[in-house]
C-alpha cells in the first residue's frame, strides 16, 4: 500500500511538470531520480489530486496548449496540492497531547471545468488516534461522526472498499470526491498522541515537515504559519521548557502550566517536525491523585479518578535483576524485512542486559525451538552464542502456534508476533490460570507492534532497564463504596515512562492516599499522595482512551456483548474511536451543488451511503482490530493484501501507465506520424500495428489537436 502510494506521488510530480505558471514564474524543481520511495510518503498533513486521466492536468488560471496526451493512469497518479495556509494547536495533559491541524490547499493542477477526487493524508505522532475530521469546499462540507458499528453493520458489508484507510503505521488517508479544478479545499484534522518521556523530560513530536513542492509558485500569496501550544502537567511543580523546533513566544507561565504561540509570515512552509521538550523538575519519585466530576449527560455518573507516579531522575537507584524470555515468531509471514528487523532488535536488546541478568529465547512457528534448556546468564560468551543461534534458527517458514512456547515460560516474557491465532482466548486463559496458581514473582508480559518492532523494542528496553517500583498498591478501599481501576492490576513504575492509572469511584475520597510497592533492594516503598480536584485538566479526554482499551480487551476475552455495548457508548460519548464504533464523514451540500451531485451519482458506479438522511463516506474502524486469522493462516505479511493474478490486459495497462506513457510524453502525435512517413514500409507497418495494439488496451490515446510545431497542418 505505502509503496504504491509513493509510486503514484512520484508519477504525479512528473506529470505536474507540464503545468505552465505564466511569465516570470519558475516551476518547482524536478524530483530527484535517486530518491527512495519512502521520500514521497507524507511527513505532515497533505492533500493530493487523484489523476486517473492525465489530460486533465493543467493550470486552471493560465491554460496552456498541451502538445501530447497520456494514457490512463492505473493506479491513478497523485499530485501534491499547493498549500496556502497551515495552523497547529496542541494541548498537552499529563502524558497525552491533543493535536488539531488545519490547512488550506488549492487544486492548482487540474484545468478549469474539470474535476478530480482528492486524497487527504494525515500522519500522526506516537500512538496517534484520529479523533475527527472537517472538510470544507465550495458548496459542500464534511464532518466526521462516530457511530455504533452495529448500526452500520449491513452498510459496512456492502461498502467493502471504504473511503478511508491506513496508508502505513500511524498515517491515515481518505477521499474527498469531485473537487473542481482551481478551487480550494480546507481540511481540519484532530488526533491524540503520546508524549515521549526520558530523564524527567517530556518530548512532543508532531508531523509538521512539508516538502518543498507544496509551496505555491505564485509569489504574491500571503503564507501565515500559526502554532499554539498549551501544557498542563496536572502537578503543582514548576515546568521548564527545554527545547523548541520553531521560534515560540511565551504567553503564560503558571505552576504546572505553560503556553506558547508562533504566528509568522514565511517564504516556505516548515520543513521540520514540530518538537518541544519540557521537564517537571524532581530528582525522586513523586505523584498525585486527581479527581473530577463526570461530564453532564455521561451515562456513567461515578466520579473520575487519575493516579499518577513520576519516576524522577535518580541515577543511583539499585537495579532489579531481570529474567527475560524472548518468544519470537518465525512463521512464514515473518520473512524478509520483518524477520531482519526482529533479529536486529532482539540482538540489540540482548546486549542491553547486564551480566547478572538471565535470559532465554524461544523461536516458534508450528513448533517451538529453545536456545537453551535453562535460563542463561547474559555474559559476553553466551550472547555471542545467542547471536549465532539466532542467525541459524530465524528463517521464516511454517505456521503460527503460540501456545506451546508460552506454556514453557515462567518468568518475564517478551512476545513478538505479526499474526493472530485461532486459540487466542485459550492462550490468555492458560496464562490467567498460571497467574492464579500464585507464583512468588508474577511475570510481566510485553507485546510489540511488528511494524515498528525495532524502534519500540529499543525504547522499551531503555525504559525498563531498571524497574523503579514493583507490586504497587493503593490503600484507599476502606472509605469508598466502589472503585474500578483501568487496568485493574497496577503496572510497575519504570524509569522511562510515568505511571498513569485511570479509574471510576463512588463514595467519599480521603484527602491523602497511601501508595506502597517494592524497591530493587527488597525494601518497601511508601508514599502519601495528595488528592486534588482537577479543574483545568481535560481529565475525561485523557482517561477515556485508557478505559476504552482495557474494557475492549475484557469484552473480547469474555466474549461479552454487554461490555462491547458499553465500550461503544463510551466511544461515542467521548469521541474516542474503538473497535465497536466506526467513523463516517457526513456530507452537507447547497442547492446548486446538490443538483450536480445527483448527476454525478447517476454516472458513478459506486452506490452512495446514507446515514439518517445524509450522504456519508465510511471510514470504518480506526483501531488495530482483533487480528486477521485468514491472513495469518496463509502467511500473508501485515499491511499487505493477498495478490491477485493479473491477466494480459491489466499487465499492459499497468505497463503503459509507467513505461509507455512516459515514452509518449516526449512526442507530439502529429510529429510522430510525420516521422513515420520517412521510414520504409516494413518499419511503418510495424509501428502501426504496435500503436493499434496499445490503443486497444487504452495504453495510449491519439490527439487530433494541432500543436505549435504542427501549425502548418492543413
Amino acid at each position: 500500500m505505502a509503496s504504491e502510494f509513493a509510486a503514484s506521488v512520484d508519477y504525479g510530480l512528473r506529470l505536474s511538470k507540464r503545468i505552465y505558471y505564466g511569465k516570470g514564474t519558475t516551476a518547482p524543481p524536478a524530483p530527484e531520480m535517486s530518491r527512495s520511495p519512502e521520500a514521497y510518503l507524507p511527513t505532515a498533513p497533505m492533500v493530493y489530486a487523484v489523476v486517473p486521466d492525465p489530460t486533465a492536468v493543467d493550470n486552471p488560471d493560465v491554460p496552456s496548449y498541451q502538445p501530447y496526451v497520456h494514457g490512463r493512469c492505473d493506479p491513478p497518479a497523485l499530485i501534491p496540492l499547493h498549500m496556502h495556509s497551515i495552523s497547529a494547536e496542541v494541548d498537552c495533559y499529563l502524558d497525552t497531547a491533543f493535536v488539531s491541524i488545519a490547512g488550506v490547499w488549492r487544486v492548482h493542477c487540474i484545468m478549469a471545468r474539470r474535476r478530480c477526487d482528492c486524497r487527504v493524508a494525515i500522519p500522526m505522532g506516537e500512538q496517534g488516534l484520529l479523533l475527527g475530521v472537517e472538510v470544507n469546499l465550495a458548496g459542500r462540507s464534511y464532518n466526521s461522526e462516530l457511530i455504533n458499528a452495529e448500526d452500520m453493520k449491513e452498510t459496512l458489508e456492502i461498502t467493502k472498499a471504504k473511503d478511508g484507510q491506513f496508508l502505513k503505521f500511524q498515517t491515515f488517508t481518505f477521499r474527498v470526491p469531485q473537487v473542481d479544478g482551481g478551487s480550494t479545499i480546507s481540511v481540519k484534522a484532530s488526533w491524540s498522541q503520546k508524549l515521549s518521556y526520558s530523564n524527567s523530560e517530556f518530548l512532543l513530536t508532531v508531523p509538521f515537515s512539508f516538502p518543498g513542492y507544496v509551496n505555491p509558485i505564485v509569489k504574491n500569496i500571503s503564507r501565515k504559519q500559526l502554532i499554539r501550544l498549551n501544557v498542563d502537567t496536572g502537578t503543582g511543580m514548576e515546568v521548564l521548557c527545554r527545547t523548541t523546533s520553531h521560534p515560540m513566544k511565551e504567553l503564560r507561565r503558571e505552576v504546572g502550566k505553560l503556553a506558547f504561540s508562533s504566528e509568522v509570515e514565511v517564504s516556505t512552509w516548515s520543513s521540520v517536525d514540530l518538537k518541544i521538550s519540557y521537564s517537571v523538575s524532581s530528582s525522586d519519585i513523586f505523584g498525585d491523585i486527581l479527581l473530577q466530576s463526570p461530564p453532564l449527560h455521561d451515562f456513567d455518573q461515578s466520579e473520575l479518578l487519575c493516579f499518577y507516579l513520576y519516576p524522577g531522575n535518580n541515577q543511583s537507584r539499585k537495579v532489579f535483576r531481570k529474567e527475560v524470555v524472548y518468544v519470537m515468531d518465525i512463521s512464514g509471514s515473518m520473512q524478509d524485512d520483518l524477520l531482519v528487523n526482529t533479529k536486529d532488535a532482539l540482538m540489540e536488546s540482548l546486549w542491553m542486559l547486564n551480566p547478572e541478568d538471565s535470559f532465554n529465547i524461544i523461536a516458534f512457528n508450528h513448533e517451538a525451538r529453545l536456545f537453551s534448556l535453562s535460563m542463561e546468564k547474559a555474559t559476553k560468551k553466551v550472547l555471542c552464542n545467542a547471536h549465532e543461534w539466532i542467525s541459524n534458527t530465524f528463517v521464516g517458514d511454517g505456521g503460527t502456534d503460540i501456545l506451546p512456547p508460552l506454556e514453557q515460560v515462567q518468568v518475564y516474557p517478551v512476545i513478538i508476533t505479526d499474526g493472530t491465532v485461532e486459540n487466542e482466548r485459550e492462550i490468555c486463559n492458560t496464562v490467567k490460570r498460571y497467574l492464579s496458581s500464585g507464583p512468588s514473582v508474577p511475570p510481566r508480559f510485553f507485546t510489540f507492534g511488528i511494524e515498528s518492532v525495532a524502534v519500540r523494542m529499543k525504547s522499551f528496553f531503555a525504559a525498563c532497564s531498571s524497574v523503579v517500583v514493583a507490586d504497587i498498591g493503593l490503600d484507599v478501599f476502606e472509605t469508598l463504596d466502589s472503585l474500578e481501576l483501568f487496568p485493574s492490576q497496577i503496572p510497575d513504575l519504570l524509569p522511562g515512562r510515568p505511571l498513569i492509572v485511570s479509574g471510576r469511584y463512588s463514595g467519599d475520597f480521603p484527602e491523602s492516599v497511601k501508595v506502597s510497592g517494592t524497591l530493587a533492594d527488597g525494601s518497601v516503598f511508601t508514599e502519601h499522595l495528595k488528592v486534588k480536584w482537577a479543574k483545568d485538566v481535560a481529565l475525561d479526554r485523557v482517561l477515556a482512551r485508557r478505559q476504552i482499551d482495557v474494557l475492549t480487551a475484557e469484552a473480547w476475552l469474555q466474549e461479552s456483548q454487554q461490555l462491547g455495548e458499553k465500550v461503544a457508548r463510551m466511544s461515542v460519548r467521548y469521541g474516542v474511536p474503538s473497535e465497536y464504533t466506526c467513523m463516517i464523514l457526513l456530507e452537507t451540500v447547497s442547492g446548486k451543488v446538490a443538483a450536480e451531485q445527483k448527476v454525478y451519482e447517476k454516472m458513478s458506479s459506486k452506490k452512495p451511503v446514507e446515514w439518517k438522511g445524509q450522504q456519508a463516506m465510511v471510514f470504518g474502524s480506526l483501531g488495530k482490530g482483533f487480528g486477521n486469522l485468514k491472513a495469518t493462516t496463509k502467511n500473508i505479511k501485515p499491511g499487505t493484501e493477498e495478490s491477485k493474478p493479473s491477466d494480459a490486459a491489466s499487465i499492459l495497462v499497468n505497463a503503459a501507465s509507467s513505461c509507455c506513457a512516459r515514452l509518449m510524453d516526449r512526442f507530439c502525435c502529429m510529429c510522430f506520424i510525420r516521422t513515420c512517413s520517412f521510414l520504409n514500409d516494413q518499419c511503418t507497418q510495424a509501428f502501426t500495428q504496435l500503436c493499434t495494439a496499445l490503443a486497444c488496451f487504452e495504453c495510449i490515446n491519439c490527439c487530433f489537436e494541432v500543436c505549435e510545431c504542427c501549425s502548418c497542418l492543413q
